[in-house]
C-alpha cells in the first residue's frame, strides 16, 4: 500500500509537493508544444503523410532510401496523393512526413515525461493518496488522446482526403482538458494558503473566472471546427464578414443545426462571436479584481490575462485577414492556450486567502 509522507506541513513534504508541481508545469509546456507542432502539421497538410499507427516501432523514421520509397509508396495508395498531391516528389514528401512523424514523437516523449517520475514519485511514496488517481486519470487521458489522434487521421484515409472536423476538434478539445488537468493539479499543489468562500465579492469573480474559463473553452472548440473546415479561408474580411455581420448564406444547410458544424460562414461567425464577447468581459473582469481585495498575484494574472487577450485577438484578425499562413495560424493556436493557462492562474488565484496587509 502507498502511503503519503506523514505531514502535509513540514520542508520535506513542501519540498516534495514542489518537486511534483514543477513536473506537472513541465508536462503542461510539452502540450502546449504538441500543440504548436500540431497546429503546423495541419496548416502544412501533413497529418496524413503517416497512413499507419504504430506506438513503439513507428519512433523509427525510415533510414535508407529503400524503406523511404515503401514509405512513400504506402501514401500513394490514399486518397490525399491521388486526388490532391499526386505530382509530389519524395523530398516534398519528407517535409510532410517529418512535421507528422515529430508530432507523433512529440505525443510518446510526453507519454514517458509523464510515466517515469510518476512511478518514481509513487515508489517513494512522495504522493498523497488522493492525488494518485488524479495523476492516473491524466494519464488513461493521455493513452485517450493517442488513440484519438489515430482515429482523426483514419478519417482522411477514405475517400475524402480531409479529417474529420468532428474527430479534428475532439482531439483538439482533449489536448485542452490534458493542459487544464495538469495545470490545475500543480497550480493546488504549489499554493500553501488557505482557500476561501466567505466573501461575496470573491465567490461572484470565482463564478464569473469559472464561466470565462467555459467560454474560453468555447472558443477552443468553435477554433477546432473553424480548422476542420477550413473557414479561415473565406470571409477574410474583419470586422465585418464581406460586408455582413452575419452572412445570408449562414444558414443554406438542411437541417438547420448542421450548419453550426459544416457552414464555413456560421462556422467562422460564432467564432467571431466569442471572440467579441470575451473582448468586452475580460476588460470588465479585470477592472472588477482590480478593484477586489485579491492577493498581489491575482492582480497580476489577471493584467496577464487582459494583454494575453488582446494580443490573441490581434493574432486572429491578421490570420483571419492574411488567409491563415502557417505560422500565424500556429501561433494563434499556441496563443489559445497561453490565454487559458493564464486565466487557470487567475482563477486559482482567486481561491486562496490574501494575504493580510499584504499584496503577495
Amino acid at each position: 500500500m502507498i502511503r503519503s509522507t506523514p505531514s502535509l506541513n513540514g520542508s520535506a513534504d513542501l519540498s516534495a509537493r514542489r518537486q511534483i508541481a514543477i513536473w506537472l508545469f513541465a508536462c503542461s509546456t510539452m502540450v502546449f508544444m504538441i500543440l504548436v507542432v500540431g497546429g503546423v502539421t495541419r496548416l502544412t497538410h501533413s497529418g496524413l503523410s503517416i497512413v499507419e499507427w504504430k506506438p513503439i516501432v513507428g519512433i523509427i523514421p525510415p533510414l535508407n532510401q529503400t524503406e523511404w520509397d515503401e514509405t512513400f509508396d504506402k501514401y500513394k495508395q490514399t486518397p490525399e496523393y491521388q486526388k490532391v498531391n499526386h505530382q509530389m516528389s519524395l523530398e516534398e514528401f519528407k517535409f510532410i512526413f517529418y512535421w507528422e512523424y515529430w508530432h507523433r514523437v512529440l505525443g510518446r516523449l510526453i507519454g514517458v515525461v509523464f510515466l517515469v517520475p510518476f512511478t518514481y514519485f509513487l515508489l517513494r511514496r512522495k504522493l498523497d493518496p488522493p492525488l494518485i488517481p488524479k495523476l492516473l486519470g491524466i494519464f488513461l487521458l493521455g493513452g485517450m488522446q493517442g488513440a484519438m489522434g489515430w482515429y482523426m487521421v483514419k478519417s482522411g484515409l477514405v475517400d475524402d482526403p480531409r479529417v474529420s472536423q468532428y474527430r479534428l476538434t475532439a482531439h483538439l478539445s482533449l489536448a485542452f482538458v490534458i493542459f487544464i488537468a495538469m495545470m490545475w493539479v500543480a497550480l493546488g499543489l504549489w499554493s500553501e494558503r488557505a482557500r476561501v468562500t466567505a466573501d461575496a465579492t470573491l465567490r461572484g469573480l470565482q463564478r464569473t473566472g469559472f464561466w470565462l474559463a467555459v467560454l474560453v473553452f468555447y472558443m477552443v472548440i468553435t477554433g477546432g471546427f473553424v480548422a476542420g473546415i477550413r473557414a479561415g479561408k473565406a470571409y477574410n474580411t474583419f470586422p465585418l464578414m464581406n460586408g455582413h455581420v452575419l452572412p445570408p448564406e449562414s444558414f443554406i444547410l438542411d437541417p438547420w443545426y448542421l450548419n453550426f458544424f459544416n457552414n464555413m460562414a456560421m462556422v467562422q461567425f460564432d467564432h467571431r462571436l466569442g471572440a467579441w464577447v470575451l473582448a468586452f468581459l475580460v476588460p470588465w473582469f479585470w477592472l472588477k479584481v482590480r478593484s477586489a481585495a485579491v492577493s498581489g498575484r491575482a492582480r497580476l494574472a489577471a493584467t496577464l490575462l487582459l494583454g494575453a487577450l488582446a494580443v490573441q485577438i490581434a493574432l486572429g484578425i491578421v490570420t483571419l485577414v492574411l488567409a491563415v499562413p502557417v505560422a500565424l495560424g500556429a501561433a494563434h493556436q499556441g496563443g489559445s492556450m497561453v490565454v487559458f493557462g493564464i486565466l487557470l492562474w487567475l482563477n486559482h488565484e482567486l481561491r486562496v486567502a490574501r494575504v493580510s496587509g499584504s499584496s503577495a
